[in-house]
Formats: C-alpha cells, structure tokens, sequence
C-alpha cells in the first residue's frame, strides 16, 4: 500500500543535515506552515534512527512547491552544478556554438565575480577561452570586460595553480607513507594548515588541503588536531560553502573514521549511513567504512544486511581495491554471523575469478578474512595448505611495513599449526608476543590486537591469557 506523500518523504530523506542546515538559516518564510514542514525535515535528517512522518492533512501544493524551493535553492549554490555548467560553455566557446543567452550569463558572470569561488581556476581558463573567442569576432566591449577580468586575477590564478602543482608533491610523500610506509609526511602538515585556512585561495585548493591534513594526521596518528579543522569547515558547509552533495559525502565519511578513531562508535555510525545517502562513485568505499564500524558495535545483522544491499553496487564498481574491501568486509560479516562455510565458499569462488588483483590489490585483508572462515571450521590443515599454497608468510613479512598491519595470518597460521600438533604452547606463546613485539606504533594498535587475540581464545586459551598478562605488564 502507497504511504501518503511517499514522493516527497522519499525526496526529504535524502537530503543532508548541513543542506537542512543552510536551508533554514536562509529562509524568510512568511508561511508558517511551511516553515513547520522545513523544521521537522531538518529534524528527521538529524535523527535518523527515528521519523517523524509528515502531516498529510496540510495542502500537497505547499509540499510540492517546498521540494522546488529547496532543489531550486541547493542548486544555486552547488559547486559542481557550476563546474558543470562551465564545461558546457568551454565546449560551446571552443565549438562556436555558444547560445546568445548562455553568453548573458557568462558575462554576468564576469562582472559580478568578486571573490574566489570553489573551482576559480577552471572558471579562469573558461574566460581565458572566451576572450580570444571574443577578439577575432572584434567585439571589442565584450573582449574588455573578459580581459580587464584576466589581468585583475592573474595573480591569483597563478598562486591557485602553483599552490595545486605543490599539493600534488605532498601527496606523493602522504599516499607513499600511507600504502608502502616508504616516506615521511609531517613536514608538510604547517603548510597544508596554512592552504587550508587561507581565505584568499580557491575552495578547492583548501578543500584539497583538509584531505591531506586527514591522511597525515592518520599517519601520526594525531586525531585531535583534525577534529579542530573538521569543525571549522563545519561551519562552512552549514552557512553553504563550497557546497556539493560530493563533498559533503566525502566529508561524512572522513568523519566516520576520525569518529572511529576516537571510539565514538554512535557518531561514526551516524555520519556512516548519511555517507551513503547517495549511490556515487565512491558508495562502495563509505560502505566498507560504515560495515567495518558496524562490527566494532556489534551490529552484525545490520552489517551483512548493508553489504547485501551494496551487493549489485559492488559488481559494478570499477575499482578493484574498493571491490576486494567490500568482499573482505562481506566475508567478516558472514564469520560474524557465523556463516563460516558461506563465507569459505564465496571467497574460494572470489579468488579463483580474481586472483591477479587481490595480490595486485588488497590480499592481506582478503586473506584474513578467508582464513577466519576456515580456522573457524577448525580445518587446521586447510589453514596450512592455503597459506603455503600462495606463500603468505613470506608476503606477510613484506607486509610489515604497512602502517595498517597486523600479524593476522602469522597468528592464524601458528594456531593450525598448534592445533595440528606442529609446535608446541610455549612456541606459539613466544612467537605471538615476538610478533607484538616487533609491530611498529603498537600502542595504537592495542584495541585490535586485543580483538584479534579474543579470536582466537577458544582455540589457544591458555596462550591468549600469558600473552594478555605480558601485556598488561608492559
């Protein structure tokens, strides 16, 4: 049966806290009733493990013109509605076939521009375009407007373009310390502070600053100063900045991890599912974020039934590192909910299509999954047989390096081969506080390593509580 006002219920559910945000903050509503309709929008799009349905006693004309009024005002501030925009015009300007009434509005554009917008470069080299197709038409008015514009930014565009070009040489060293722990990073966290709150730049060079701060202060592990800027570009988004369904997606889930970090479970969780409020480019990502925040609650069931409902998403997905992600979160949460054999199957099936790109990609965090599956079937010598198959111990131990690892395999190699009577409890023992011992920056990594040795606690009982006791001692 059709719910009333489902259209427009299904419309307010996905908007997003800082569009309701912006919304009421610049509305004049002299319809009260209206007003009542935005604020309880709002309301749901903050709570959103609870609704408040609609009145459908109120006239469906003043939902209908509220869903325009909010689409109409969201669009004119969108960024990349803009970015969209002008692509279509620098197409049109190379092509000659620019419409008379889409050059009003660039030149509008022009002469009304008066501080730096989100993508001012791109609008930059649009006008750059349109001025020489101006000057061989000899419209001379029009070319003084577009080249008094050029030369009174000039400065500027070169200052965004080299602050871009400098951008690109952090992030070598960042996403080289992040995957291969082959580089430092700190040194560039004064001045991506610096590019960030920087008021004169371009919003998306300070965009682009933030993401950078975030994957440094990752690597440093120094959540605290992150959480200051996230707040500050809070209130940007809430006041319409550098506004874009894009990118405040992007930026709900960074807060999913910075919220993990700080074991602020309900918050990850809160900002994990308006992540994925939107099926774009990178649901698949936010959704192996929000699974993984799932399990640390215990939400096993919620956990299987999101991955199942990204299933078709996932088969997709041209990105094979968020499709081995996703496969490795859907086997755990089959192990969570104890579908071992499920789990064992499906990766068997995985890794026989795509064997390539797991270890081009993301085999270590697949393979710890589809061990778990097996241990957990207590197949010790299928453990064995697997991890000697496709030699994992010796990747494992280039694997070290990662700033993300964990001796998962090691460990869940050493228990098939107790329990198969290949080693002895004091082996084991030593081998698994050796391997603790020998992690880079384990203080952080206590929590997981004590998940990890919960795990295997009904195999080894004895061993996970001399292990645990050293590291209480320590």
């Amino acid at each position: 049966m059709r719910m009333k006002l489902q259209k427009f219920t299904e419309f307010a559910n996905t908007l997003l806290p800082h569009e309701t945000a912006y919304l009421l903050s610049t509305q004049q509503f002299e319809d009260d009733i209206k007003l009542g309709i935005l604020e309880l929008i709002d309301y749901n799009c903050n709570n959103i493990r609870q609704f408040t349905p609609y009145d459908p006693a109120i006239d469906k004309r003043k939902y209908s013109n509220l869903k325009n009024w909010i689409a109409e005002r969201l669009e004119a501030i969108d960024v990349d509605a803009r970015f969209d925009w002008m692509s279509r015009l620098e197409r049109q300007v190379m092509t000659d076939s620019i419409e008379p009434q889409e050059e009003k509005q660039l030149l509008k554009a022009i002469r009304e521009y008066d501080k730096l917008d989100f993508y001012f470069t791109k609008f930059y080299e649009l006008v750059e375009i349109y001025r020489h197709f101006l000057l061989i038409r000899m419209r001379h008015a029009h070319h003084k407007v577009a080249d008094d514009f050029l030369k009174h930014y000039r400065q500027k565009y070169e200052e965004s373009k080299a602050t871009g070009e400098r951008i690109h040489e952090a992030t070598l060293d960042i996403v080289n310390q992040y995957s291969e722990n082959s580089a430092q990073s700190i040194h560039w966290e004064n001045w991506l502070t610096e590019v960030f709150y920087n008021e004169e730049l371009d919003g998306l060079n300070r965009y682009l600053a933030l993401v950078r701060l975030t994957f440094v202060y990752f690597n440093y592990r120094q959540f605290e100063k992150l959480r200051e800027k996230y707040n500050n570009i809070d209130q940007l988004f809430k006041d319409g900045q550098y506004y874009s369904r894009r990118i405040l997606l992007n930026y709900y889930a960074n807060r999913v991890m910075l919220h993990t970090k700080f074991q602020e479970y309900d918050k990850a969780e809160y900002y994990g599912y308006l992540s994925i409020r939107e099926k774009n480019s990178d649901y698949i990502h936010y959704v192996n974020n929000l699974s993984a925040v799932l399990l640390r609650q215990k939400k096993y069931q919620d956990a299987l039934q999101l991955m199942r409902s990204a299933y078709p998403e996932m088969k997709n997905t041209p990105s094979f590192h968020n499709r081995i992600g996703f496969v490795a979160f859907y086997l755990k949460c089959l192990n969570y909910n104890q579908q071992y054999k499920n789990a064992e199957n499906y990766a068997e099936s995985f890794l026989q299509a795509y064997k390539k790109e797991i270890f081009e990609y993301r085999w270590h965090i697949f393979f710890s999954s589809y061990l778990e599956a097996i241990l957990q079937q207590e197949k010790y010598s299928k453990v064995l047989k697997v991890v000697r198959k496709y030699q994992l111990l010796d990747r494992e131990k280039q694997y070290q390096k990662n700033a993300n690892y964990l001796p998962t395999i090691l460990w869940y190699n050493a228990v098939a081969q107790y329990k198969e009577m290949l080693i002895q409890k004091d082996e084991i023992s030593s081998l698994i506080q050796e391997s603790i011992g020998q992690l880079d920056r384990v203080e952080a990594k206590q929590h997981q390593l004590r998940d990890l040795l919960e795990e295997l606690r009904p195999f080894i009982p004895g061993v996970v509580n001399r292990v645990q006791d050293k590291m209480l001692m320590t």
